[in-house]
């Protein structure tokens, strides 16, 4: 797993994690990538200084990722790290995982052709843009890859 520091044309600061470089390119050759703040697809790596890994042998993986995403939420919008792995942890445990028949199924329930009930999953940018045209309200959100598995 590889992350590098991204940022969209508004200026707005993110991670995105790849399975390699060559998986970051091909996204953004793909035009796969949108700032999770305001959606824009104009995303270009940032300069990023190095890490070391100095993680405590005691401490486990789970923490240790939930403590680096707490530090780095900060640059998903103006909001304390902590605070902000708490609603993205929230929001996870209290949604249904739809991947990526979020589309789909964001119109079904906006028809009422599908039970109410609240959904996170994926999208194209150009599938959240139409959905916002349609009046269906959508929110990009950040999910950390430790919590992304999760299916409620």
């Amino acid at each position: 797993m590889i992350v590098f520091d991204l940022g969209c044309d508004n200026e707005h600061r993110f991670e995105g994690w790849f399975s390699s470089s060559e998986d970051f390119e091909r996204q953004h050759r793909e035009h796969l990538l949108s700032c999770p703040i305001c959606s824009s697809t104009g995303v270009r790596r940032l300069l990023t200084a190095a890490r070391v890994n100095t993680g405590k042998p005691d401490r486990g993986v789970e923490e240790a990722r939930g403590e680096q995403v707490a530090q780095d939420a900060g640059h998903y919008a103006n909001f304390d790290g902590a605070r902000m792995l708490k609603l993205i942890s929230h929001i996870v445990e209290n949604t249904e995982d739809v991947g990526r028949a979020f589309a789909e199924e964001a119109r079904k329930i906006h028809y009422q052709e599908a039970p109410e009930r609240h959904i996170r999953g994926t999208a194209l940018p150009q599938e959240v843009e139409s959905l916002r045209e349609e009046g269906i309200d959508v929110v990009a959100l950040p999910v950390p890859p430790h919590l992304a598995g999760k299916t409620h």
